[in-house]
């Protein structure tokens, strides 16, 4: 059975958060993406949860987490305060580290920083789709189709985009499901965009999108353009990148966003590398193949 409350954090920040299990069981922390929200994870949740004490907080601005107004509240070292104080809640600490924090799409990009500075704090690190930032800036700086398949994340930081968004039913929303994937997998939303999942998925989008749109904002990551080439000056340096752990991740082949070369070189960064590919899998293999993505975490959990 899933539980929801709310995490109040000492630095003012709320996030709600599904959660099952035992407390005090080894724990496994879930963290979402855009423009999803923590139920994307529930049917992990309860494979789990008789197990582990699971937990998936809505990030900070989304559903009914604090949202920020301004961009600069969601750079990375905001983030990673809303994680350590919702870890230190939870009862982690270094010597009582988490089981594995499992990640996607936005959340990943928290969870690779996180593990990288970090790394006492986690036992493993699980990565669905998420690029790591090394290979995502050099795509992003040397890749003519990565930069492409990027071009959205400057429609969504324009001033207006949450707007955009919200208009028509979410009309400019929906097709990032059937966008983000080839073949017909992805054109028929993968048989889980139900009428029950639209409904969830429009209760959060409700609650507001410039949450989701100021992660896009505040990030200097992103393709460069006539009139912001930022991204061209950005150098990481590489302990603030490495990820030292054991690290599952799982890379669906379809994602037309974030394609395979992405996964390319990942091992230097990342030397405890467990990679998995998965053809025919888009974006949102997390609502498409969740048992596979359990039993990949299985697999990891009793490695």
């Amino acid at each position: 059975m899933i539980e929801t409350f709310q995490a109040v954090l000492p630095h003012g920040i709320t996030l709600s958060c599904r959660a099952s299990g035992p407390v005090g069981a080894p724990l496994l922390v879930f963290l979402h993406g855009f423009p999803e929200a923590a139920f994307v994870w529930d049917e992990l949740l309860e494979h789990f949860g008789g197990r582990y004490r699971c937990v998936a907080p809505n990030l900070r601005g989304f559903e009914q987490s604090s949202a920020p107004a301004a961009p600069e509240a969601y750079r990375v070292k905001h983030l990673l305060a809303d994680l350590d104080g919702l870890l230190a809640q939870l009862g982690a600490s270094e010597s009582h580290p988490v089981a594995a924090l499992i990640a996607h799409d936005w959340g990943g990009a928290v969870a690779w920083t996180y593990a990288a500075q970090r790394p006492a704090m986690l036992s493993r690190l699980v990565i669905i789709n998420s690029p790591h930032p090394a290979t995502f800036l050099r795509e992003l700086q040397h890749s003519p189709h990565q930069q492409a398949a990027s071009a959205y994340m400057n429609f969504l930081c324009r001033p207006d985009a949450e707007a955009l968004l919200a208009e028509n039913d979410f009309a400019r929303l929906w097709p990032m499901f059937t966008n983000m994937g080839a073949g017909d997998t992805a054109r028929e939303g993968g048989g889980w965009l139900t009428d029950r999942m639209r409904d969830r998925y429009r209760a959060v989008w409700s609650a507001g999108l410039t949450g989701g749109c100021n992660y896009y904002r505040a990030s200097p990551l992103r393709p460069p353009t006539a009139r912001d080439s930022a991204v061209m000056q950005i150098q990481f340096a590489r302990e603030y990148v490495t990820v030292k752990m054991p690290t599952l991740v799982v890379w669906a082949e379809d994602d037309t966003a974030l394609p395979p070369a992405l996964v390319d070189g990942l091992d230097e960064f990342v030397p405890a590398l467990r990679l998995i590919r998965v053809p025919g899998a888009t974006h949102w293999i997390v609502h498409e193949r969740p048992q596979l993505i359990a039993l990949e975490i299985e697999r990891e959990l009793g490695a």
